[in-house]
């Protein structure tokens, strides 16, 4: 069951957070450039998402759309959730790299003809991304840490099974201790691996 537990877990959050880093360039893009209409869209999102408990978004996906016929499967909900919750927080951390790029480059770019597609693809994207590294990395961390408030829709990943197999064997040390390690597992290293690519993009771009 800890098995089935701790794949469902990465397979949900690889997915969710493909899906927040998507979702977050998106809006972060449209603020930026301060597209019309869309960029204020983007702002009431960004502040509902980022002002809300993922607790009570998954809640009202799960409970509440059924009520107006709209319905969705548990797994379902809690990748909505993800994504809904971490694309605010990844275009958060996507718009202060993109704040930190060079304004005389934007300029340069103008002024020698680009569009606003080929200053967001050559000069902001680029720069604005290594920039945001750092944001990110602690962004992938977070919405992994989150995913063990899935158990309220009874989504079985491992915090859900835990409690399933404490509430069958009332063996709560065992099962708890057996959390601890699936979430180091998956957590400690990744978080090495993303420390290690922040150095290595920050003395690529800095050389520091």
């Amino acid at each position: 069951m800890f098995t089935k537990g701790f794949e469902l877990t990465l397979w949900l959050s690889f997915i969710g957070i493909i899906g927040s880093i998507i979702v977050g360039l998106i809006v972060s893009l449209l603020q930026y450039f301060k597209v019309p209409v869309l960029h204020q869209i983007a702002s009431v999102y960004v502040e509902i998402s980022r002002n809300t408990p993922l607790l009570i978004q998954l809640f009202f996906l799960y409970y509440a759309f059924p009520v107006i016929g709209i319905k969705f499967g548990a797994e379902l909900c809690g990748i909505i959730g993800l994504v809904f919750l971490g694309g605010s927080y990844m275009a958060e951390g996507f718009t202060g790299g993109f704040n930190g790029v060079s304004k005389g480059q934007l300029e340069s770019g103008k002024a020698i003809g680009l569009s606003r597609w080929q200053l967001a693809r050559y000069i902001v994207f680029p720069q604005g991304f290594s920039l945001s590294v750092p944001a990110m990395a602690a962004n992938v961390i977070f919405l992994i840490k989150e995913t063990s408030i899935f158990t309220v829709i009874a989504i079985p990943e491992l915090t859900n099974t835990a409690l399933d197999l404490i509430g069958l064997y009332y063996r709560s040390n065992e099962y708890l201790f057996v959390l601890v390690i699936g979430y180091a597992i998956i957590l400690i290293p990744l978080s090495i691996i993303l420390t290690l690519l922040e150095k290595r993009v920050r003395y690529g771009s800095f050389g520091n």
